[in-house]
This record gives C-alpha cells, sequence and structure tokens, in this order.
C-alpha cells in the first residue's frame, strides 16, 4: 500500500477526468481508442486485452482491476487493484508478491504476479459492502468488477467517462475480443443483476454523475 494518499489531487484546480472502461462487445467498431487514452486515468477490469483493440479500446491503463481467478502481468506503470470477493484472496496477493504457495482458490490461480509491487493496491471491502448495501441493494449475490470499479472512479475523479458496459445495439452481452456475439453469459450466472446494474448506470447518467458511451 502506497505511503501517500495517491488519489489526492496534485492541483485542485485541475479536473481529473477519468475512463472506466468495461468489456462489452459494444466498444468493437467504436473508434473510441483515442477518446479513452486521452483520460488521466483510465481503469480497466479483469482480461481486457489491448493490443490489436487500440483503435476501440485504447492502449494506456493506469488502473487495473483484478481478482485472482481473472489477474494477469501488467507493465511497471499500471497499479494493480485487488478486487477481494473472499478472505483467500487477501491470502493470495501476498503469496503472489512472494513464495507462489497459492494455486488454487475455486479454480486454478497464477502462483506468482509481475506487477509493480508500489503499485499494489486493495479494493476496500467496507466500500465494497457499502456499494452492495447502498447501490445494488443485494440485487445478484454481490456487485459486478464494472460496478465496484465505476464507484471508485466516482470517488477519486472529477469527471467519470463510461465505455464498454452493457449489450451492444442488438442486445448481445459478450466481451469485445470475442468473435461469437452470443459468448457472453454475464447475464444468465445469477451472480449479478445486470439488469439492475444498467439501471443505476442510467439514472447516474441522467442526474449527470457520469457520462455512458453506449459504442455499437
Amino acid at each position: 500500500v502506497p505511503g501517500e494518499d495517491p488519489y489526492r489531487s496534485r492541483d485542485p484546480r485541475r479536473c481529473r477526468r477519468c475512463a472506466v472502461v468495461g468489456n462489452s462487445g459494444n466498444l468493437r467498431g467504436s473508434g473510441y481508442g483515442p477518446e479513452i487514452d486521452g483520460h488521466d486515468f483510465v481503469m480497466r477490469m479483469n482480461q481486457a486485452p489491448t493490443v490489436g483493440f487500440e483503435g476501440d479500446v485504447g492502449g494506456r491503463t493506469t488502473h487495473h482491476f483484478m481478482y485472482p481467478e481473472s489477474a494477469k502481468n501488467l507493465p511497471a506503470n499500471v497499479s494493480f487493484v485487488l478486487v477481494p470477493f473472499k478472505t483467500l484472496d487477501l491470502l493470495w496477493i501476498a503469496s503472489a508478491l512472494s513464495t507462489g504457495q497459492i494455486r488454487f482458490t475455486y479454480a486454478p490461480v497464477k502462483p506468482f504476479l509481475r506487477v509493480d509491487k508500489e503499485k499494489v493496491q486493495i479494493y476496500n471491502p467496507a466500500f465494497f459492502k457499502y456499494i452492495h448495501d447502498r447501490w445494488t441493494e443485494h440485487h445478484g449475490r454481490y456487485p459486478s468488477t464494472g460496478m465496484l470499479v465505476l464507484f471508485f472512479a466516482l470517488h477519486v475523479c472529477d469527471e467519470v467517462n463510461v465505455f464498454g458496459f452493457g449489450a451492444d445495439s442488438r442486445g448481445n452481452w459478450h466481451h469485445y475480443w470475442e468473435n461469437n456475439r452470443y459468448a457472453g453469459e454475464f447475464r444468465k450466472t445469477g451472480v449479478h443483476d445486470a439488469d439492475f446494474e444498467a439501471h443505476i448506470i442510467d439514472m447516474l447518467a441522467k442526474t449527470s454523475k457520469i457520462e455512458v458511451y453506449r459504442g455499437n
């Protein structure tokens, strides 16, 4: 955990613009890449590949939010933000940065993680609970990673622009790197309530708390 507050503005007169980039297939063909890369913070989550998709999703990342089962190695200039859905996740991050003892949770996980140790952060479980209680209102087993990242951004940014959330223009739920438009299983798992989360995003957009880029 950094010794100083990494989110304290160095210049209070400056507006901190943040892009929250989801993984929806509606980013394909959007051309949003340059717009996304122009933000101060670019926040991505889980797999979120950028190579080969730069024109639509951008190439910059400042913060990458992951849980153990979705974790991947990151460049030294990117902050790794662990989203702990269970106590074992906290043990895993300590292991992944040292001994590599933990190799399995409910699924195989990376025993070692190559990230900048000075940029490792942990999503506060109390803030996680606040979102589950006050915003998603216990719809679904817990909030999606995307919802957690969105509220993180709302608390550290002056302007929040949202990309790659929701279905594409045909109503399909899939990831932008998947060629099969019907591959998305997000709404069928019961773990997250995609419809209720979409309602929250619409409400935030209508009250000008965020701007949503709908894509294709």
